[in-house]
């Protein structure tokens, strides 16, 4: 252990005193040097008596202890230590005028007063600020004789403002290292911020394996999600961990500091720039009126409610099945509300299943409820398909209870969530979805009150679904990444961004239609595997080379397809919101359509797994089911019986 680290390791109070005795040496001092280089001389300095020597320093002591500056942690001193030191030396200036009247009958030049001011100032400020570069130096390693191994070595990316505050906040701690800034701006190239190079980032690759990087953190929190998505790309390669530091507008309303890195998030990989919601849309469902959301402990509920009560309206009903699902998603808003908005709006909880359809003829009409998000729906894939009966009552039967638990109460907006599974299904969980579609078009051409229609998307990330948790899940820990097909691709969305043009969809759409949102272009899940595993900063383990994480290709489940689509047709127009499409699509008229659901309705009843199925082939368009029927408990009562050794296969189901 050196010297330094020694003066590291002293209590607090012996490093104060060794402060005292510095401000004790250089405030005499200040006033000696000042004398001797006006007059280029030692005479006047050793003329003026000691009583103004030996008083200037305990004035100037009493001042910096009653300012707190012996109190301050020396590595963490900032501008607020100068403008104390300034008021301290001019308050030391004008004692040493009164001292210099009362204690010498000789003249002393004006002139002097100024450099001791000066010199005083860059004494006390200039030694403090070198104390705390030998601390900071010391808590990053660069003055230790061992440098700890178990640092982390960071590299910056953005030297401006926000990254020069991020790496100063790095350098006060002893967990990192700060060795390069990167940056596109040419005019800082070569340059040093606190004696570290800012780079080009055109050497990210080369300069991260030099100087042995463990992270990377992004400081540009005000760039558009186009330029972050190329510079991620750029990252890709460099086998690094990198983090980000909050968005722009987080930081500027103080919902986050600089210092608050988080992981890079798949939105950010994606590169998708949200479009503002327009406040006209968002609210002319919603703003004083009485509002359900069913389904609303889901991804999509929670969020749509989320959004809804900002809105401001008369009251929000939240219909979920889940105890446990509803009591979390009522206790989040009514903290949201107090904590983040101030407002107060009557919120219901209430439990209840949409296979019920007194239970919501009764909510429906206690509550006038003016507006309905149904959101309630089973939508795993492989579940659906293993459950199809389960799958038919809560999705197709549970939509149509909460379709005509709306019209016989005059309900003004019924706003149906639907997926691109939807499309030319290959799964039950489609097929129903596309059905529950059929159900608000046919209702639609009745004569009703109530405008119903439906809004169409793909996934939504980090939803209880998404395959993004369960990739980052197995990141953590390390394990085989677990891809169903190397050319299976999604269209993806955030779930706020999603929730937002929902609500906008229901205020544009007439009443029938389809409304889809444009989800950009789709990204192939592979791909979207090895940007997470090169983000974290590991390396794909191929079978030709070596690495961390393994991309395993598991096979599609059933029911699961390669691609999927939002239109069915190419009857598409646009609507008043850039990425909201408005689709009319073929429908079933609803007096054909009351017989079929009566059919479908006898075969639930009946356990019929295969008249289920035949009467979705029958009435969905485009349905082609990529597998047999997969209903676990139907299987293995035909083995039971042994009335049917195998899967049925096709033909004889159709």
């Amino acid at each position: 252990m050196n010297f330094l680290e020694k003066l590291e390791e002293l209590p607090r109070l012996c490093k104060s005193l060794i402060l005292l005795v510095n401000d004790l040496f250089l405030i005499p001092f200040s006033l000696y040097l000042s004398c001797y280089l006006i007059t280029g001389s030692y005479g006047l300095s050793n003329r003026i008596p000691w009583m103004v020597y030996l008083s200037l320093p305990i004035v100037t002591s009493v001042i910096f202890l009653k300012l707190g500056m012996y109190r301050a942690i020396v590595r963490y001193l900032g501008l607020k230590t100068i403008w104390t030191v300034v008021g301290a030396a001019s308050v030391a200036t004008i004692w040493l005028v009164i001292s210099t009247k009362l204690f010498y009958a000789g003249a002393v030049p004006l002139r002097v007063y100024a450099i001791f001011w000066l010199l005083s100032i860059l004494c006390l400020g200039g030694s403090r600020f070198f104390a705390r570069q030998i601390f900071s130096s010391l808590a990053t390693g660069r003055l230790r004789e061992t440098k700890p191994c178990n640092k982390k070595r960071i590299a910056i990316y953005g030297a401006g403002a926000t990254g020069v505050r991020l790496a100063r906040y790095i350098s006060s701690t002893s967990e990192f290292i700060h060795v390069l800034y990167f940056d596109e701006d040419k005019k800082l190239f070569g340059r040093e911020i606190d004696g570290v190079e800012v780079f080009s980032s055109a050497e990210l690759k080369r300069l991260c394996k030099e100087h042995a990087v463990d992270e990377v953190y992004l400081a540009i929190p005000n760039t558009d999600q186009n330029k972050r998505k190329k510079i991620l790309e750029k990252l890709l390669d460099c086998g690094v961990r990198v983090k980000t530091v909050p968005g722009f507008a987080r930081i500027v309303s103080g919902e986050s500091r600089v210092e608050e890195l988080r992981e890079i998030s798949v939105d950010d990989i994606l590169g998708r720039d949200t479009v503002l919601p327009r406040k006209e849309l968002l609210s002319g469902c919603i703003q004083g009126k009485t509002v359900l959301v069913t389904g609303a402990g889901g991804s999509i509920g929670s969020e749509l409610c989320r959004q809804i009560v900002v809105l401001g309206p008369k009251k929000l009903i939240l219909f979920e099945l889940s105890e446990f699902a509803l009591y979390k998603v009522e206790s989040e808003l009514k903290s949201m509300m107090i904590k983040e908005y101030s407002v107060e709006i009557e919120i219901i909880a209430l439990l209840g299943s949409v296979q019920q359809k007194k239970r919501l003829l009764q909510v429906m009409r206690a509550y006038d409820v003016q507006t309905v998000y149904h959101a309630a729906a089973y939508k795993h894939v492989p579940i659906v398909e293993h459950n199809p009966i389960e799958g038919v009552r809560n999705n197709i039967f549970g939509t149509l209870n909460t379709v005509v638990a709306a019209n016989e109460t005059e309900v003004e907006t019924f706003v149906l969530v639907s997926t691109d599974k939807a499309v030319r299904p290959t799964n039950i969980m489609g097929a129903t979805k596309r059905f529950a579609e059929l159900v608000l078009q046919g209702i639609s051409q009745s004569e009703t009150k109530t405008k119903f229609c439906m809004v169409r998307f793909g996934n939504v990330l980090n939803s209880s679904g998404s395959v993004v948790p369960l990739f980052a899940r197995q990141i953590e820990n390390k394990e085989a990444i677990t891809v169903t097909h190397p050319e299976v691709t999604r269209y993806f969305m955030t779930i706020p961004e999603a929730s937002q043009l929902v609500m906008q969809a229901g205020f544009i759409a007439k009443g029938g239609d389809v409304c889809v949102l444009d989800m950009g272009e789709p990204i192939k899940i592979i791909d979207l595997a090895r940007k997470m595993i090169a983000l974290s900063g590991y390396k794909e383990k191929t079978a030709s080379s070596d690495g961390d994480i393994e991309i395993k290709i598991v096979g599609l489940r059933p029911g699961e397809k390669l691609y999927e689509e939002l239109l069915i047709g190419d009857n598409v127009t646009g609507t008043e919101h850039p990425l909201i499409m408005r689709a009319e699509e073929t429908s079933i008229p609803w007096d054909e359509l009351q017989k079929i659901i009566g059919e479908l309705d006898k075969c639930c009843h009946d356990i019929n797994v295969k008249g289920v199925r035949d009467i979705l082939l029958a009435v969905i368009s485009g349905y082609d089911p990529e597998c047999d029927i997969q209903d676990k408990v139907w299987l293995e009562n035909n083995i039971r019986i042994k009335k049917q050794q195998k899967i049925i296969p096709f033909g004889s189901s159709s």
